[in-house]
């Protein structure tokens, strides 16, 4: 095998991508916020020599595909409401949650989520949860591609409107917004 073959087999195994007949297939919900990151993938996997294709997938079809683990790569957005690791690790991470696409399981993950979640002191819960995303990066759990950005903004003549610190998602209650024109 040749050092460049060997070279894109490791990169390969690194980023856990199963590669059949020589070319990962990059699927992605046909939906703009995950084309964008499927294509900058397919850009990255070409610099370690793994050629890509996109799959485009109908957003009907989206999850039964993700279900019967039917792709070599998937770009799957896993945003939430709370700023919080708890809903992110339980819902994506733990042994048997329903979002472990990859089937990962790791009981020493488990028991470190759940001593996080019941860490009363801000710093010691920080480095703990510091802690699984190394682990989970180190097992290749479900690698991040990419973290999508978010904001709220208004017109000048909207007033009353207070948007919460640690989220966007939440929070639009508007009993108190009125239009100033």
């Amino acid at each position: 095998m040749s050092r460049l073959a060997s070279a894109a087999n490791a990169a390969a195994a690194i980023i856990g991508v199963l590669i059949l007949g020589g070319v990962a297939d990059v699927a992605h919900a046909e939906q703009r916020p995950y084309r964008n990151p499927a294509v900058i993938l397919i850009d990255q996997v070409k610099e370690i020599y793994i050629d890509a294709v996109l799959e485009p997938v109908e957003t009907a079809n989206w999850f039964p595909k993700i279900y019967r683990k039917d792709y070599t790569i998937g770009i799957n957005g896993t945003e939430s409401g709370v700023d919080d690791p708890d809903q992110q690790f339980y819902e994506n991470f733990v042994c048997g949650a329903v979002r472990n696409y990859t089937g990962y399981c790791s009981p020493e993950v488990d028991k470190l989520i759940d001593q996080q979640s019941a860490e009363p002191n801000r710093e010691k819960r920080k480095q703990l949860v510091w802690q699984i995303e190394r682990k989970l990066a180190e097992d290749g759990a479900r690698p991040i591609i990419f973290y999508p950005r978010g904001g709220t903004c208004s017109q000048p003549y909207v007033k009353g409107l207070v948007t919460m610190v640690n989220s966007i998602y939440n929070g639009y209650r508007m009993e108190d917004v009125w239009l100033d024109k």
